[in-house]
């Protein structure tokens, strides 16, 4: 009679039978970005135009992860250059000249499966409020304009800032409220910045962890209790092309594909 060593036995268990834990691991693979991104979606938030804010440097970064989001399936992009008082200052007329020079480019690359335009993501500072008196504005789409707040705290004269945009009439979605960490635990401002007429536009970088957990946490929450309008890419670099294109766990896959889908007003 052949005498197996109970030790022996479950070394062999423990190394060779697959546990709950590593199964559970196999199964929560991301789905790559390209089986999200729903068809003829138009992203609406990134740092494009070379040189001109803290995007891309060189027309060939720019080339390059154009075409890689036209593979990807994405139909249009608009880009928004920052306009930052004292910082990135950008006039219309700047961001429509570097846009008419890499669209240029992108015909001479034979890159013509994807459309670029341009808006602006504005900072909420006094060099947007003297803007809007004197109607230099470069809208996303039709009255859309994309707006932002510092990460430190939102404007004192936000309100002021407000009436002025509904004066000059545009509707204003507010990039990335998941990174406005001052608001996590007080969503009734959120519940105000939304009566108010605000719009809100979710970073897809923020659900893939790219900025941290905590931010990761707070766009969860915001997409299961339906504060988000639109989504952008909000790419600044080939990194943040990487991240994204490695995609999303399935949970959150699906609820991201039909946000995603609300863009098709910019087209």
């Amino acid at each position: 009679m052949l005498l197996l060593n109970t030790n022996i036995i479950s070394i062999f268990y423990f190394k060779f039978t697959p546990n709950k834990t590593i199964l559970s691991f196999l199964s929560k693979k991301d789905i790559p970005f390209y089986e999200i991104v729903p068809k003829g979606y138009i992203d609406i938030h990134s740092h494009l135009l070379p040189d001109i804010d803290d995007g891309v440097k060189t027309v060939y970064q720019s080339a390059y992860i154009l075409e890689e989001l036209e593979k990807i399936g994405i139909k249009k992009v608009i880009t928004t250059p920052h306009v930052i008082q004292d910082v990135w200052s950008n006039s219309s007329q700047t961001i429509s000249t570097k846009l008419k020079e890499m669209q240029e480019i992108l015909i001479s690359l034979r890159i013509t499966n994807i459309e670029l335009l341009s808006g602006a993501e504005y900072m909420m500072d006094d060099l947007f409020y003297d803007r809007l008196k004197q109607n230099d504005i470069l809208p996303l789409y039709e009255n859309y304009i994309l707006v932002e707040m510092s990460t430190f705290g939102p404007p004192i004269n936000l309100n002021e800032i407000l009436f002025e945009i509904k004066l000059a009439g545009y509707t204003p979605i507010l990039a990335h409220p998941e990174r406005y960490s001052f608001y996590e635990d007080d969503l009734k401002k959120f519940d105000e910045l939304k009566e108010s007429g605000f719009l809100f536009q979710l970073n897809l970088l923020s659900v893939s962890g790219y900025y941290g957990e905590k931010i990761k946490s707070f766009a969860k929450k915001l997409i299961d209790l339906d504060y988000i309008d639109f989504t952008g890419s909000d790419i600044h670099n080939y990194h943040q092309l990487g991240i994204l294109q490695q995609g999303f766990p399935p949970k959150i896959a699906k609820k991201i594909t039909a946000l995603m889908k609300k863009n098709s007003v910019f087209s």
